[in-house]
């Protein structure tokens, strides 16, 4: 079994969670490659992890991906992933940890039950965007697992989203900006806004706009198969669009279209994970002491 291990951050904390990881795969004999950069933060903070072999982009060879850190580290780790079809699962070493769902003290155990095959696949739909013209900073990587998000750029003023669905106008959300969110990330920037909570497996995308001034502008989810297409205007003549975690600039001349990518992506559960246990966990919906 080859696996591939991704990680941005190194801290102090983490070095016990690393540790803990590498030994369980060495112990079984299985094929570790970690991505060039952690594995250089890493083995500067500790020599025994020198004799790992390294990756720079991954390829079908790769039968999983573990990422270490927390969400956004998952979320750039998709980056690598894209359309190859590996698993990933996440071990969190971060805050909140919607996607990365393995508690470092269960990493042993929650290992083992995964290289047993004693686990589920949650397929995660993904966003995709084109704009015209074309920006060469989202070419590449023109597609996000959470949301793709348009707001404001050097200015305290609003911004004006022209928004269309399948070319039918819908209105203009006059706002700080703009979220088109997937079930993934429904539990993320868009849940903070006032959106709504999505079941991973709904087909389904929500619209959440950022502080609208329309104050009836509410979150609308719409079917998956919408193509979603905006144009921003504003006192300034650029905005920011954002893919994940991932930035770009673009003019306010630009349309941006936005539907659902041609792939998904595998998220690895443990046999006694669920959705409904992690909103309970992550959420404290169960703290009230009523139930």
């Amino acid at each position: 079994m080859k696996i591939a291990i991704y990680g941005q951050f190194y801290h102090i904390n983490t070095l016990s969670s690393i540790d803990t990881l590498l030994v369980a795969l060495t112990h079984k004999n299985i094929d570790v490659h970690i991505k060039r950069d952690y594995y250089n933060l890493i083995s500067q903070q500790d020599k025994k992890f020198a004799n790992f072999k390294t990756f720079d982009q991954l390829d079908n060879s790769f039968d999983l991906l573990i990422s270490i850190g927390g969400d956004g580290t998952i979320l750039r780790a998709v980056t690598y992933v894209r359309d190859l079809g590996i698993p990933i699962v996440g071990i969190n070493t971060g805050r909140l940890g919607f996607l990365a769902t393995i508690q470092t003290d269960d990493i042993d155990d929650a290992i083992n039950q995964i290289l047993e095959k004693r686990y589920k696949i949650s397929e995660r739909t993904l966003l995709s965007i084109e704009t015209n013209p074309k920006n060469n900073d989202i070419v590449e990587t023109n597609f996000a697992l959470n949301e793709i998000a348009v707001s404001r750029k050097n200015t305290t003023s609003m911004i004006k989203v022209e928004t269309h669905l399948n070319e039918e106008y819908l209105t203009s959300y006059w706002a700080d900006g703009l979220i088109i969110s997937t079930p993934t990330g429904s539990t993320g920037y868009s849940l903070s806004c006032g959106g709504p909570v999505i079941s991973p497996d709904a087909d389904s995308f929500v619209l959440t706009p950022i502080a609208p001034h329309n104050l009836n502008a509410r979150p609308l989810v719409i079917p998956d198969s919408t193509e979603i297409q905006l144009k921003v205007d504003g006192r300034e003549d650029q905005y920011l669009i954002s893919l994940d975690s991932r930035i770009a600039t673009l003019h306010n001349d630009t349309i941006v279209t936005i539907k659902k990518a041609p792939f998904k992506i595998k998220m690895v559960e443990l046999i006694s994970e669920s959705f409904i246990d992690t909103l309970r966990k992550k959420l404290l919906w169960g703290e009230d002491k009523r139930n």
